[in-house]
């Protein structure tokens, strides 16, 4: 029907929520979300801010979830040493650029999904163009200067940044709102990389994370109560969850 009107998918999917008709695609979210929550991400728009590790499952979630438009952003390419933890890199895709990756795959879970491709955020303004139309942008970066960036960006803009980063066996979450205690109270002052340089990346760590990541963007998206003020601390090898609040 959409193709046939000429109406973007995401319109026609919006417009049977809002009369109470729920498409199939989306019937196993309505348990937990409701009908006025599937109605809220189909509206919404979400910044994903590094496509790797952790962003290559935050965007196919977030496409899953049916997220009705995502901001994809990254400028590196695939090479060998992604291929044992970012779920977008295949020995197919090396050399390939992750944002082209990711999209492909987004378009391949939703089609409904509208895509904005952006390439290396370096700058304030590169950040407050990239996101001046999303709800909430999801840091899944791996460089703190950036991260940074990312987040006076963002609070410019008066949107929150779901934050995560990744460390051997270990995780972190928070959800960062404007005015908010931020990267600045979690990472010390010149630090450049966190110790991910030194503990590594198993394929298990992101994946958590980022799913995680995800529950918190959709938790902004949809009225629930995001980790604020501090953030969770995960430790997959000592089974450890732990909230610490920072000031």
């Amino acid at each position: 029907m959409a193709d046939r009107h000429g109406i973007p998918l995401r319109d026609l999917e919006a417009a049977a929520l809002e009369a109470g008709v729920v498409p199939i695609r989306y019937q196993r979210n309505i348990g937990t979300i409701g009908v006025e929550g599937q109605l809220r991400l189909v509206r919404s728009c979400v910044g994903v801010c590094g496509l790797g590790g952790l962003g290559g499952y935050v965007a196919e979630e977030l496409a899953r979830f049916g997220v009705g438009s995502l901001v994809l952003v990254d400028g590196d390419v695939f090479d060998e040493s992604n291929l044992n933890r970012q779920l977008l890199c295949t020995e197919g895709d090396l050399g390939r650029s992750k944002a082209e990756a990711a999209a492909e795959r987004v378009k391949a879970v939703n089609r409904a999904t509208v895509l904005s491709l952006r390439g290396r955020l370096e700058t304030l303004e590169d950040a407050l163009e990239f996101f001046s139309e999303a709800d909430v942008v999801v840091d899944a970066l791996d460089d703190v200067p950036t991260r940074l960036l990312l987040e006076e960006g963002c609070g410019a803009l008066g949107i929150p940044v779901v934050h995560g980063a990744i460390a051997g066996n270990t995780g972190q979450v928070m959800t960062i709102f404007p005015g908010d205690p931020g990267l600045k109270a979690l990472y010390p002052p010149g630090a450049d990389h966190g110790v991910e340089t030194i503990e590594g990346n198993p394929p298990t760590t992101p994946a958590l994370v980022a799913s995680l990541q995800v529950q918190e963007a959709v938790k902004v998206l949809c009225g629930g109560e995001p980790i604020r003020h501090g953030f969770l601390l995960v430790d997959t090898a000592a089974n450890i969850y732990q909230f610490i609040p920072l000031r």
